[in-house]
């Protein structure tokens, strides 16, 4: 079982970092949050982040999940 209000963490992966960073910055104003590198590719197509961020119940994580999956750059969520 999950208890809220609680940290969770999301691995972002896609294409344009800079991008990437802007979408979770926008997704999550107003939280408490933290990005960190994680992985680049081996040829350097895809890159992946770490999001830590505070959610105070499911339906808000289940919704960072969906904004962060629907946006351009972002290939998977994990």
């Amino acid at each position: 079982n999950i208890e809220y209000p609680c940290n969770w963490e999301y691995k972002v992966i896609g294409i344009d970092v800079d991008e990437m960073i802007k979408a979770i910055e926008e997704i999550v104003e107003g939280m408490e949050f933290n990005i960190s590198s994680s992985n680049v590719s081996s040829k350097g197509k895809y890159f992946s982040l770490n999001l830590k961020v505070f959610v105070t119940n499911e339906i808000n994580r289940d919704v960072i999940f969906t904004k962060l999956k629907e946006n351009e750059f972002v290939k998977m969520v994990l």
